[in-house]
């Protein structure tokens, strides 16, 4: 089929073709058309709601999940630590990911940004950007984080390629290098270990190297780990690749990689509307089974945990698709 044919026939169908996805798209995916009211919905398409999708559509739950398609590693060229996937572009992972879970036919896709929610008699009422509005007896937000990049030139450029955040899923590739560590002092005596394991060339950059404690002083130099308390006003990079860093007392320093623990935000604002209690992070409250301070809210991915990763975001996803389902299940028996 042309790409005219297919625009005429989905034109008689009633479908909208303003939604931002591919035509192609269309022939692979089971896009949301009719349907207002479903088992479970989930805000975030990326791994942990995917993999929260996979085990409902498995257990035969109608289930519609609702992506913009911003992940937070968008701009990271390759994942790790993530057996069967190791080295492979985040991107064709959830790609792959998506098109497994949509051969479900009771999962649905929605290309579109949730914007607000609310509770109501028999579950929840969710709005979008696009002005749908959808309800479930069931939410789950595996909305992710968003980090707030520091007003430093050239660091969002680097961000996921040279300036990373865990050495879990890049130390080994910048392992050796000439290496620094851009965070406050309790992050930075974290990560100093973790990273002196991978790389003799470490550098920690903190910004109040005076509140040091004469303990960490002595680990540090027991190291051979330099301090630097001069703050960073840009990075010089080649695509990404970190070539020096500069502070503003004019002094450059070569570095070919950073860590940097840097803040963030809940990326969907609708959780604590509805009353899901924050922790002292930042991070969605959960129990063990991913449930949330609200009754038939669940949370997943790195919105509700410290460990950042894919790996992570999958597990946490599929033990939410089994708990929501085994609600369900109870409830209807």
């Amino acid at each position: 089929m042309t790409r005219r044919e297919l625009i005429k026939y989905l034109g008689t169908t009633g479908l909208v073709l303003s939604l931002p996805i591919p035509i192609s798209s269309f022939t692979k995916y089971n896009i949301m058309t009719d349907n207002k009211s479903f088992d479970a919905i989930i805000i975030g398409g990326s791994y942990a709601g995917l993999s929260a999708a996979m085990a409902l559509g498995r257990s035969l739950r109608n289930v519609l999940i609702i992506d913009a398609g911003d992940p937070c590693n968008k701009q990271t060229p390759h994942s790790h630590n993530f057996i069967t996937q190791d080295g492979i572009n985040p991107k064709q992972i959830s790609e792959l990911a998506k098109e497994q879970v949509l051969k479900y036919n009771t999962v649905k896709f929605l290309n579109d940004f949730a914007i607000s929610g609310k509770k109501n008699s028999s579950g929840f009422t969710i709005k979008t950007k696009s002005r749908k509005e959808v309800s479930s007896q069931k939410l789950i937000f595996a909305t992710g984080v968003k980090d707030i990049m520091p007003s430093i030139k050239g660091f969002s450029d680097c961000w996921g390629i040279s300036i990373v955040h865990c050495p879990y899923c890049h130390g080994y590739e910048i392992r050796e290098k000439k290496t620094a560590i851009y965070a406050d002092i309790p992050k930075a005596m974290h990560l100093a270990p973790l990273v002196k394991n991978l790389t003799d060339d470490l550098t920690l950059i903190i910004p109040n190297k005076s509140d040091l404690k004469q303990e960490e002083i002595q680990k540090l130099k027991k190291h051979n780990i330099a301090v630097v308390d001069t703050q960073i006003t840009e990075i010089e990079h080649q695509k990404g690749s970190l070539k020096n860093i500069v502070f503003s007392d004019g002094k450059k320093l070569p570095f070919e990689a950073l860590y940097a623990a840097i803040p963030f935000k809940q990326h969907s604002s609708i959780p604590e509307k509805l009353g899901c209690k924050l922790t002292e992070h930042g991070h969605i409250e959960i129990d063990l089974f991913q449930k949330t301070t609200i009754d038939s809210v669940y949370a997943c991915g790195d919105n509700s945990g410290m460990m950042r990763s894919v790996a992570n975001a999958v597990y946490s996803g599929n033990i939410t698709g089994a708990m929501v389902n085994a609600e369900l299940a109870k409830e209807q028996f």
